[in-house]
């Protein structure tokens, strides 16, 4: 899969490494990578994460470490009034290797080679303070703490995102038409879908449409409309009191028995439960 270059060395001026909040409407589907390290946590919102051939859920509180040149995006739901943030930390391999090479640094060393393939880590809670804190530091304070923080996590338990048989392939191309494809399905979710009609979006064969789409994103078409589909109707069922049948004809499901399958197969509940809490 290709994925678009992103330059971070030109945002992060004189300083070491890069180190924001973030706060967005909502997270689009951006497709891209970069030659230094990412530490992201998601502070508010949820939605789906990619990273290389993984597709997941993520909440606030989720904590990533992302090698280099590994391709990622984080998406969510445009909601009214409520917005989406992450702290974000960005450093290159220069910066971090004048510190690997120290015995002291052994653990660090090893978490940052697994990141290659993305690191989700549980039970971050003691490192998440400190990142939150880390944009407002400067000079010597912000790099004792990013190295604290890369310190307190090489001890805890992560688990590798994306498979050992992803390889990335550079390129614009098609880079430009995932992320075409997906920010039209998030913009049309809730409307009729045909896997025509969005082939069509980038000139391709219903044939060539689908095995572009499952080696891009790790997901069949029909299979990434509904994951998108189903976390939409999960906002309605918890946060209005709508019907179930309202609530399924609104985000795009032709009938209420297959939106009752679908999402028992992904909640692991009927709609019912979950709008009663039995989550």
């Amino acid at each position: 899969m290709k994925a678009k270059f992103e330059h971070i060395s030109s945002k992060k001026g004189t300083e070491s490494f890069l180190a924001y909040a973030l706060t967005v409407p909502y997270f689009e589907f951006k497709w891209h990578y970069h030659p230094e390290y990412e530490l992201t946590l998601i502070t508010h919102g949820n939605g789906k994460r990619l990273v290389g051939d993984s597709y997941d859920n993520y909440e606030a509180g989720d904590l990533v470490l992302l090698g280099r040149e590994l391709p990622h995006t984080w998406t969510s739901e445009p909601i009214k009034n409520k917005k989406v943030s992450a702290i974000v930390v960005q450093f290159p391999s220069d910066f971090i290797e004048r510190f690997t090479g120290l015995e002291e640094f052994k653990r660090m060393k090893a978490m940052l080679a697994a990141a290659d393939r993305g690191l989700f880590f549980h039970d971050a809670h003691a490192v998440c303070d400190g990142l939150e804190k880390l944009p407002a530091l400067s000079g010597v304070e912000r790099v004792m703490a990013l190295l604290a923080i890369l310190n307190q996590l090489a001890v805890l338990r992560y688990k590798k995102l994306s498979s050992e048989y992803f390889q990335l392939v550079k390129g614009e191309k098609t880079e430009s038409r995932i992320n075409k494809v997906c920010q039209y399905i998030q913009k049309h979710a809730d409307e009729p879908l045909s896997l025509e009609q969005v082939a069509g979006l980038i000139h391709l064969s219903r044939s060539a449409f689908s095995k572009f789409f499952k080696r891009a994103t790790g997901k069949t078409f029909s299979d990434y409309v509904n994951d998108i589909r189903i976390s939409r109707a999960c906002h309605l069922l918890a946060e209005t009191d709508k019907p179930i049948n309202e609530i399924a004809h609104a985000t795009g499901f032709e009938s209420l028995s297959y939106f009752n399958r679908v999402f028992l197969k992904k909640k692991g509940v009927t709609p019912s439960q979950f709008s009663s809490g039995f989550v």
